[in-house]
């Protein structure tokens, strides 16, 4: 990977370095049995992966010293975070998959101290896992004003009552962090909703099912849950922040959790564009004649490039600016980042198919299982046409102002 040195300094080069073989020696070895076969089936080879991650240094690289890991800010774990995204199980085996890490992120600025003791010094550690439940299956996705989970304070619980879906990794996890309705005719949307900490082996709540994604039903940390919460009690100490700040931490939340996703996404596509030119190079189409030699194939590969480059100096600009100024500045920054980059992905992926070939469709390759899970990148944490919008909206007020 050609590496940018203007965010990296010679200790996080370093680190990448170390991540790269790392990733290249265990965690390559058994990707197709992760994906492919059963997930569960494969988790005690990589939990032995994961202590051996916490031993040679490298586990949890988001976290500061002091609760276990390697105390990088934002861009630099970005860097690390687009290495361990040319893996499908690289941020699961390191302790920075989703959506533990934005969990992880959100409870350790806003949850109380009974909740870290609780739930997540364990999630750190790696022992436990969590998911997030907010969006639902009746109402749209793009805008977390519009939710139908309630939870009624009766006495010293809140009582919930709702549907959601798209809960990932609820197969396996521990606990979810809810976002539901506490103040459902507030005038203001945007403070009707709270988030709420509910442990998963309350009797209130059910897994209904692993959604399939285009005929896939993953399983544990690659699943996509359907789950429903049936006079769910909960103690209201088991809130998060304040009554009525769901949908700030929602915000809170997201900023940091879309570097993420854009860094994991740019990883995959130097793993998809490795793999375009390696089949390219040994695909003969004649004696002597390679598939690389043809300029179809030499432009996608050029394409794949510049445009991974200019994705991850985008990502790595915004991610800077949220750490000088905060998310809220880094709002239109965030919005092109997200749509722009899942563009590319499936560009990278689509071409990286072509160049396959049949075998691109099949699950010899880590191509098809990328291209249905990561079209969703496209969908989650809003639409890329609503950040479009959003910075179109942006652009055009400068131009009223005149």
């Amino acid at each position: 990977m050609e590496f940018n040195k203007i965010f990296a300094s010679k200790e996080v080069q370093d680190l990448v370095s170390r991540y790269e073989n790392f990733i290249k020696n265990h965690v390559h070895p058994l990707e197709q049995e992760a994906v492919y076969g059963s997930f569960k089936a494969v988790l005690p080879k990589l939990k032995s992966l994961r202590e051996l991650a916490k031993k040679e240094g490298l586990f949890a690289p988001h976290l500061s010293k002091e609760d276990g890991g390697l105390g990088l800010d934002l861009t630099e774990f970005a860097s690390i975070s687009e290495v361990l995204g040319k893996s499908p199980i690289g941020h699961y085996i390191f302790n920075c998959n989703a959506p533990d890490i934005g969990n992880m992120e959100l409870m350790h600025r806003f949850a109380s101290k009974a909740l870290k003791e609780k739930f997540l010094a364990p999630l750190q550690r790696g022992e436990i896992r969590s998911c997030f439940a907010m969006t639902e299956p009746n109402n749209p996705g793009s805008n977390p004003v519009h939710l139908s989970t309630t939870a009624v304070k009766e006495g010293n619980e809140y009582v919930i009552n709702g549907h959601k879906w798209f809960t990932t990794a609820a197969d396996g996890a521990d606990f979810t962090i809810v976002m539901a309705l506490t103040d459902p005719t507030n005038p203001n949307p945007y403070l009707r909703a709270s988030m709420i900490l509910v442990p998963l082996d309350n009797p209130g709540y059910k897994l209904l099912r692993n959604i399939p994604i285009m005929g896939d039903v993953g399983e544990d940390y690659l699943s996509h849950g359907e789950v429903m919460f049936t006079n769910c009690r909960v103690p209201v100490s088991n809130l998060i922040g304040e009554e009525g700040q769901g949908f700030a931490l929602a915000q809170e939340r997201l900023g940091p959790g879309r570097i993420h996703h854009c860094m994991r996404w740019i990883g995959i596509c130097e793993r998809a564009l490795e793999m375009m030119c390696r089949r390219a190079l040994s695909r003969q189409l004649d004696p002597g004649k390679p598939l690389a030699s043809q300029q179809t194939i030499q432009n996608w590969i050029a394409e794949a490039a510049a445009s991974i480059k200019a994705s991850r100096l985008m990502v790595m600009m915004t991610a800077h600016k949220i750490e000088q100024e905060g998310a809220k500045a880094a709002k239109e920054d965030i919005s092109t980042i997200k749509f722009f980059v899942s563009d590319v992905l499936m560009t990278t992926l689509d071409k990286a198919i072509q160049v396959h070939g049949a075998l691109g469709i099949t699950d010899d390759t880590l191509l098809s299982f990328w291209y249905r899970h990561e079209r969703g990148a496209r969908i989650y944490d809003g639409p890329d046409e609503v950040h479009k919008s959003v910075l179109a909206k942006r652009i055009l007020k400068n131009y009223s102002q005149e």
